[in-house]
């Protein structure tokens, strides 16, 4: 059964807002849209059943993905989810964006993405080890460092990609650091690669701020979402004199127009898990989250948080997506009538997958860079992108979305082309 079978009927389903955009792109095409068909179709769909043996002996089943959608332009790249949401039409989303981001920033890989429908806090360390272990077992013909390099996503980290590297390791008989990348450092891991995507947030949301004439000191920011990115954006941005006025988690949403304290934030959610509880800022509704008045919202939760009806209220001047496809298609046109200028996440979050090539790069040559440098190259690349598709929107005079798009597109297509079809 082809993965397109398992696409639901809901217009605002990732896979369907993935599509959307590539439509809105197609006229920017020239003659390379006659490949533009390969854009919609993942090269490849794996299904996977995991069996685990839990601690009190019983057995249980979960499903897992992984999802090639296009390696013309390199081997896949894009991280593995836990999370008891996690669909196939979910994952496909994600490898296709994995794809557009990449071109995007012109890295020589292909997008793919993997995942397992799994609450990981309700497993013990041990049974998530062992779920890890026979989830890349049953992966392991399709990813390699030449194929397919995952990396960490929602509810992964580094010890997982240490235990999926040395899964992969012992079933083909040889150490091999460059399987994965978001490894621990001592295991070939990059220095950087934890801060990257919020960094990214952070270097994208300086330059586009400048271009629209938006000062960062005493600038009001709202984020949602403070793990990774989130919490790592905050802390640039307050660096910078930026005044992080709302913040919302899963467990809570905190305002203050003041600005709240980050680095006591980011101690009270390291020690308590969330950011429940918090005594520097109000607790309040979440739907009131999106109608306060801000400069900037950065977005970096999960997919389709902005809707029709949030975008309608929102009060900013700049939204940063630091999440995967966290704007919806009809959003996005309403944000563009109110000249609210949107990064996509397709720039917007690649600072992770940036420094995962870097990752791969140095475990290929066994030489390893300082995190200054890293973070000089990450900048410099970052911000090429950003300005390649600024350039690209006002010479097409479309939205950074399509631009993006309209670059990415265009050099995967041509790859495609070129490569040809075989046999």
């Amino acid at each position: 059964m082809s993965a397109l079978s398992y696409v639901s009927a809901d217009n605002n389903s990732p896979w369907k807002t993935y599509l959307s955009q590539v439509e809105r792109v197609l006229p920017y095409l020239g003659e390379v849209s006659r490949w533009a068909d390969t854009l919609r179709h993942p090269k490849r769909a794996l299904i996977v059943d995991i069996p685990l043996e839990m601690d009190d002996g019983s057995v249980r089943h979960f499903e897992g993905y992984r999802v090639q959608h296009n390696l013309s332009r390199g081997p896949g790249k894009g991280g593995v989810r836990y999370h008891p949401d996690v669909t196939l039409e979910e994952v496909m989303a994600l490898s296709a964006w994995m794809t557009v981001k990449c071109a995007a920033l012109n890295l020589p890989f292909g997008g793919a993405k993997g995942g397992i429908r799994v609450d990981p806090r309700e497993l013990s360390l041990k049974e998530l080890e062992r779920l890890t272990r026979r989830y890349t077992s049953e992966i392991g013909t399709i990813i390699g460092p030449q194929q397919d390099i995952p990396a960490p996503d929602v509810g992964t980290n580094p010890q997982v990609m240490a235990w999926m590297m040395d899964t992969w390791s012992m079933n083909t008989g040889a150490t091999s650091t460059g399987v994965v990348t978001g490894k621990p450092v001592h295991l070939g891991g990059s220095l950087g690669r934890v801060k990257a995507t919020g960094r990214g947030v952070f270097v994208t949301g300086r330059v586009m701020a400048l271009r629209i004439g938006l000062p960062l000191e005493n600038c009001r920011i709202a984020i949602q979402g403070f793990g990774n990115v989130g919490s790592v954006a905050a802390g640039l941005f307050a660096e910078a004199g930026s005044l992080i006025t709302a913040v919302q988690d899963h467990s809570a949403t905190l305002y203050h127009p003041d600005g709240i304290d980050i680095p006591a934030l980011t101690e009270w959610q390291r020690q308590n898990g969330s950011i429940s509880g918090f005594k520097g800022a109000t607790a309040v509704n979440h739907d009131a989250f999106w109608g306060y008045d801000y400069d900037i919202l950065i977005p970096a939760a999960l997919e389709g948080q902005i809707t029709a009806e949030r975008a309608g209220k929102l009060r900013c001047r700049l939204v940063l997506e630091g999440a995967n496809g966290p704007t919806l298609p009809v959003a996005d046109d309403i944000l563009r009538e109110r000249n609210i200028t949107v990064v996509p996440d397709v720039i917007c979050n690649a600072g992770g997958v940036t420094v995962s090539y870097f990752e791969w790069v140095q475990d290929f040559s066994s030489f390893f860079w300082s995190e200054d440098e890293i973070n000089i190259r990450l900048d410099h690349i970052m911000e090429q992108a950003l300005l390649a598709v600024w350039q690209k929107s006002q010479t097409l005079k479309v939205t950074l979305r399509t631009a993006a798009y309209a670059v990415a597109c265009e050099r995967i297509l041509i790859a495609r082309k070129e490569r040809g079809i075989y046999p």
